[in-house]
C-alpha cells in the first residue's frame, strides 16, 4: 500500500484532531490519582472528545471496547479500561486518538502515579526522549530507518532496556494506522525517503527487562513476558511544505523540545 501524502489543508485538519488528543492528555494528567479506576480515565477522554465534536478512533477499532488504551505496570500497550484500581507507585500508559472530519490524531504517554520509583521514572524519561530523538531525525530527505536508528541508539546509550520488536510507529492520515511501519530499532539509511506531506506517528515502547511480550486472554493487552514494567510514548508529526516538521499532537507543535535538539518547527500550522 502506498504512503499517503497530505496537502497543507489536510494537515490543518489533522492538527485540529491532534489538538483534541493533546487536550485529552492534559485532562488525564490532571485527573489521574491513586484509587481511580482505569475506566474513570476512559470517561475523562470520552467527555473531552465529545466536547470537541470529535470521534474516538480507538472505540470499536477491530472490536476494541473503549475510547482509550490504559496499560498499567507490566502492561505495555493496548490495555482495556475497566474496574482495575490505580495504586500509588503505578506506572500508567495512556494511548488515545481522535478523528476530525475523517482525519486522525494519535498520541500516547506514560506517567507515574504518586510516589514513583526512580528507575521507573528513568524508564519513562528514556522512552520519551527517544521519541523526540526519532522525530528530530525525521528530516526532509532522510530515510525512514534514520528515525528507527535514532530511537534505538538513544535508548541503548542510557542503559539496558527491552525495545519491543512486534510493535512500532506508523503512518497516519485518513486511517489511524497506515504505511509505513516505523520500527523503533535498526540501521539507518534504509526505507523510503521522507518527503513533504508525510505524517508519521513515532511511538517507542520499552521495558526495564526483556523485549519479549505476550498478549493476554482478552486478545488485546500486551504484557512483558518477564513482568518488567514498561513505558510508551507517541506523537504524530508531519513534514510541511516549507520542509520543516510540525508535531500535530503536541500543544506547542513540538517547538520547545525540538528547539533543544536544534530543530526549527514549521510556522505553517501555528
Amino acid at each position: 500500500m502506498a504512503i499517503q501524502i497530505k496537502t497543507l489543508e489536510q494537515l490543518k485538519v489533522m492538527r485540529r484532531a491532534g489538538l483534541v488528543v493533546a487536550e485529552i492528555h492534559q485532562a488525564i494528567r490532571a485527573a489521574i490519582k491513586p484509587g481511580m479506576t482505569t475506566s474513570a480515565l476512559d470517561a475523562v477522554a470520552a467527555a473531552c472528545i465529545k466536547r470537541n465534536g470529535a470521534t474516538p478512533n480507538f472505540l470499536n477499532y477491530h472490536g476494541f471496547p473503549a475510547t482509550i488504551c490504559v496499560s498499567v505496570n507490566e502492561e505495555i500497550v493496548h490495555g482495556i479500561p475497566g474496574d482495575r484500581l490505580i495504586n500509588d507507585g503505578d506506572l500508567v500508559s495512556i494511548d488515545c486518538g481522535a478523528i476530525i472530519d475523517g482525519w486522525h490524531g494519535d498520541a500516547a504517554f506514560s506517567v507515574g502515579v504518586g510516589n514513583v520509583d526512580a528507575q521507573d521514572q528513568k524508564l519513562m524519561d528514556v522512552c520519551e526522549e527517544s521519541m523526540w530523538r526519532g522525530i528530530a531525525a525525521g528530516k526532509l530527505g532522510a530515510r525512514l530507518t534514520d528515525i528507527s536508528a535514532a530511537i534505538e541508539n538513544y535508548i541503548d546509550s542510557q542503559g539496558k532496556y527491552g525495545i519491543l520488536q512486534e510493535y512500532g510507529g506508523h503512518g497516519i492520515g485518513t486511517e489511524m494506522h497506515q504505511e509505513p511501519h516505523v520500527l523503533n530499532f535498526g540501521k539507518g539509511g534504509n526505507g523510503p525517503e521522507l518527503i513533504v506531506g508525510m505524517a508519521l506517528a513515532i511511538e517507542p515502547m520499552i521495558t526495564r527487562g526483556t523485549h519479549k511480550t505476550k498478549v493476554l486472554g482478552d486478545d488485546w493487552t500486551v504484557v512483558s513476558q518477564d513482568k518488567s514494567r514498561g513505558a510508551h510514548f507517541e506523537h504524530s508529526f508531519a513534514l510541511l511544505p516549507d520542509g520543516k516538521p510540525f508535531v500535530l499532537t503536541a500543544a506547542d507543535g513540538g517547538r520547545a523540545k525540538l528547539a533543544s535538539l536544534g530543530i526549527e518547527i514549521s510556522s505553517l500550522l501555528s
